[in-house]
């Protein structure tokens, strides 16, 4: 088919639906790139790839990945791109807010149970003696695991992203559709869609820190004690900061323990922007940058931790 053919089959579409053809393209550049890094890791760090591979088809097989994968895509196609917000023409924001805060809560999830699963479940069950027993270092075991739980995680930001974004595109027009207002072109759909781009990014950072964090829990904890101290620490996270420069953060005492746990906690709150992308501020690249940077320092830091305490953890 020429071009030609294909420009009028292309003005009969609504323009939200035209704007959302660079989805296709990112969402086929991500998983190439998720290919490429594994193709690196299985050069630089041969002994690490396999369990990275092993832990990630695990993860993928597992009943509660296409759950939460098929809850995600049907509330935001069926759900909330149709809900009542009641916000006079700007319902797109509450879509927005809603769409990122239920990727982020699913994807924490996924990556805390699955710590769980398969580093601790692992070494209750003996499973992890015959592992460690073949020419495989135990920080090889942490990393390979750590790898193979992000892989679903990043898989499930992939998938709902997509869609996600297709939703904000959809919201946009129909926003115009019930206030009456000029439809949007599918640039200014495309604008929309990029605006909310860096809160998924920002997302799946902070669940990697949390990813990070549960598998040091896990190497000494079960289960039900990681998901307890995972979602305190991310409600402290998010809260202390608020804490420190509020007036109860005032008193003495009250400010030294926020200093205190906002030093050792991650700061969950730098990668919560859904208030300003909602209110339709762009996100700076050099903000993007130094989120990625104090996600990689803190990844590592936690992943340090949690090599020291599975180093003299007994598994026999």
């Amino acid at each position: 088919m020429n071009l030609p053919a294909v420009n009028p089959l292309l003005a009969e579409l609504p323009p939200w639906l035209v704007a959302t053809w660079p989805i296709a393209l990112g969402v086929l550049g991500a998983m190439a790139a998720l290919v490429a890094l594994y193709a690196l890791l299985s050069t630089f760090l041969p002994k690490v790839a396999p369990i990275a591979l092993m832990t990630a088809k695990a993860g993928l097989s597992h009943p509660l990945f296409w759950v939460e994968l098929a809850f995600g895509a049907v509330v935001l196609i069926l759900f909330f791109p149709f809900i009542p917000y009641y916000t006079l023409g700007e319902d797109i924001k509450m879509l927005k807010d809603s769409g990122l805060t239920l990727m982020l809560v699913l994807a924490v999830m996924f990556a805390l149970l699955t710590s769980s699963w398969s580093i601790a479940d692992e070494i209750d069950g003996r499973t992890a003696v015959t592992l460690l027993s073949k020419p495989i270092r135990r920080w090889q075991f942490i990393v390979g695991k750590f790898l193979g739980i992000l892989v679903p995680v990043a898989l499930m930001f992939i998938v709902l992203g997509g869609i996600f974004l297709a939703t904000v595109s959809y919201k946009a027009s129909d926003d115009a559709h019930e206030t009456a207002a000029t439809q949007p072109t599918a640039a200014q759909c495309q604008a929309e869609m990029a605006q909310v781009l860096p809160g998924i990014v920002l997302a799946f950072l902070e669940t990697t820190v949390l990813a990070a964090i549960s598998v040091a829990i896990s190497t000494r904890l079960p289960m039900l004690a990681n998901l307890l101290i995972c979602w305190t620490i991310y409600l402290l996270g998010h809260l202390m900061p608020a804490v420190v420069n509020s007036a109860v953060g005032q008193y003495p005492l009250v400010r030294f323990m926020g200093k205190f746990l906002a030093t050792l906690l991650p700061n969950l709150d730098d990668f919560n922007i859904q208030a300003g992308i909602a209110a339709g501020s762009s996100v700076p690249l050099d903000y993007l940058g130094w989120a990625a940077l104090y996600c990689a320092l803190y990844t590592t830091a936690a992943l340090v931790l949690a090599l020291l305490l599975f180093e003299d953890r007994d598994l026999a």
